[in-house]
């Protein structure tokens, strides 16, 4: 017999209701509130509040509250505390039951401004360990790389400070109150947005430019673990940020990276020799090798063409003049090496070597050895190897960071991105944590079990077979 349905009639009260019964066993919540402790931060931002005036809500629902922000990918935080009432595994979640008063959206806002970025970088840090302490970061090898992120603002906000200077004196000089907080340098110093001064207009490859910043990440490669993040306009030049990277992963790990993998952008002078005093393998290509390339497609002969003499201290040139040291550059720390104009004008290979009116110059650093010492390294089929893996590695972390919103900023302002991206960071740690950390599967993902397997089996198929075996009696218990 069919069932008909009566008119609903609001009831005014609900006796035996269970809020948490109505949250399934398996909710990516319940998982959430078992591994993370959102406690800690009650002492974190104990001295940002006053001992009288009005109750403010707990810290840790707030902190639960832009985790959910992110993690669902709401675009606004009135959004947010409007879909609240409606979502039962969400009040779950923040402790509520159905009659709590829900905070005014506001109240993030007021947060984030009062905490500033050292409670999220401080939550971020606090995952990054537990992940340590799971298992699941060896921290000896990491993969570096950047992404733009665009920013909350409009292009039709962008002016050209320039010609806005000499036209409009007195709106440029509300302008400059306005950026007068920036760090001079920070960004393109022409083209600024009065939405948001701290974006930087970027144009990545053949498209239209964009206002921008930029992430730079380090990922532990065992369960892709980000283990450091920083935000800064899109314009920074991912180089500069390395050695940073490098330093705040092993302050959130504890572990000092032995092997560092990056692409090209990263292969500057000064890197390879950091790593070298650090006695860090650099799996990066070269930019002089790109510059070399470069060369070859014009039909010019690159540096590895002119041959070093270290007992004579000059260069043999491809026909056979030697070019000797012709001027010194403090500040870049290197030796210009050329030949006398007369030869390098009359040589019959010149249309190969240089267009230029004053003869070929080759560049020397001071700590040349210890370069190509680097170099030669990150030529080697291991190196080769990591950047095959950084490629769809890196890609794989930011392409799942757009899950939760990473494609365009929430907020405006540099300071406010950098939270986004702690936040951003954090869920994907925290969902790698609880994918790898309260599974079997932990046991496989140690380097020590790994790197048996890979001794043991003889091609990719072994591999498999192997993988397969030693994983089958983890399942079974």
């Amino acid at each position: 017999m069919m069932g008909y349905q009566e008119l609903p009639q609001s009831k005014l009260f609900y006796t035996g209701f269970n809020l948490d019964q109505k949250v399934r066993k398996n909710h990516p919540l319940r998982n959430i509130q078992k591994a993370i402790d959102f406690e800690f931060i009650y002492q974190k931002v104990a001295d940002t509040y006053g001992s009288n005036g009005n109750v403010s809500t707990p810290p840790p629902v707030i902190l639960k509250l832009m985790l959910l922000l992110v993690l669902y990918n709401v675009r606004s935080e009135r959004e947010l505390m409007e879909t609240v009432p409606e979502r039962l595994d969400w009040l779950w979640f923040l402790g509520y039951e159905l009659d709590t008063e829900i905070p005014d959206h506001s109240v993030l806002s007021k947060a984030r401004k009062r905490w500033g970025t050292e409670v999220f970088k401080e939550f971020f840090e606090r995952v990054v360990w537990q992940s340590v302490e799971a298992g699941l970061v060896d921290g000896s090898k990491i993969f570096l790389d950047s992404s733009l992120i665009e920013a909350d603002a409009s292009e039709n906000s962008i002016v050209d400070t320039h010609s806005l200077k000499k036209q409009l004196s007195k709106n440029y000089q509300e302008l400059e109150e306005r950026l007068e907080e920036r760090s001079p340098g920070e960004v393109n110093q022409r083209y600024l947005s009065t939405t948001d001064p701290e974006a930087a207009l970027v144009r990545q490859g053949s498209g239209t430019a964009q206002l921008s910043y930029k992430t730079h990440r380090a990922v532990d490669p065992g369960c892709e673990i980000i283990t450091a993040t920083e935000v800064t306009p899109g314009d920074l030049n991912e180089a500069h940020r390395m050695i940073e990277l490098m330093n705040a992963h092993q302050s959130n790990t504890l572990r000092p990276a032995e092997i560092v993998v990056a692409d090209s952008k990263y292969g500057t002078i000064e890197n390879f020799l950091s790593c070298y005093d650090r006695g860090v393998k650099a799996h990066i290509p070269d930019l002089k090798k790109a510059r070399a390339s470069r060369h070859i497609k014009e039909g010019i002969y690159s540096d590895d063409k002119f041959t070093y003499d270290s007992r004579s201290d000059t260069y043999l040139c491809p026909s056979g003049v030697r070019l000797k040291k012709k001027s010194l550059h403090k500040s870049r720390q290197s030796l210009d090496y050329g030949a006398p104009k007369k030869e390098c004008s009359k040589c019959l290979l010149r249309p190969e070597c240089t267009e230029n009116q004053s003869g070929r110059t080759v560049k020397r650093h001071f700590r040349q050895t210890e370069l190509d010492l680097m170099r030669a390294k990150a030529q080697l089929a291991e190196a080769r190897r990591d950047l095959q893996t950084r490629q769809h590695l890196m890609e794989r972390s930011f392409a799942r960071s757009k899950r939760y919103g990473y494609d365009r900023s929430q907020w405006r302002g540099l300071w406010r991105v950098q939270i986004q991206e702690y936040m951003t960071a954090t869920i994907q740690n925290i969902q790698a944590l609880i994918r790898y950390a309260q599974g079997p599967l932990r046991m496989a993902m140690t380097g020590t079990m790994m790197d048996m397997i890979k001794t043991r089996a003889s091609s990719v198929i072994d591999f498999f077979l192997i993988v397969k075996s030693e994983l089958s009696p983890i399942k079974n218990n």
